[in-house]
């Protein structure tokens, strides 16, 4: 009985153990998530500033015939 309550506290340390990993991994992988959410809407609003700018020079552009 002993040999399976010492058996039992080892599977719970390790379980422990990993699921503090993964924590620490999830965390970490949210914290990018949100990094690159940022970096996206910044690149869609150069890209919306790029294409206002674009569309504006096309304007001046003489027609051709």
């Amino acid at each position: 009985m002993n040999g399976d309550v010492t058996a039992l506290e080892t599977k719970l340390d390790q379980f422990l153990a990993h699921f503090q990993q993964l924590r620490e991994e999830n965390q970490v992988l949210r914290e990018r998530v949100a990094g690159l959410e940022g970096e996206k809407l910044s690149l869609a609003d150069k890209i919306q500033t790029a294409r206002v700018r674009l569309e504006a020079l096309m304007e001046r552009l003489p027609e051709q015939s």
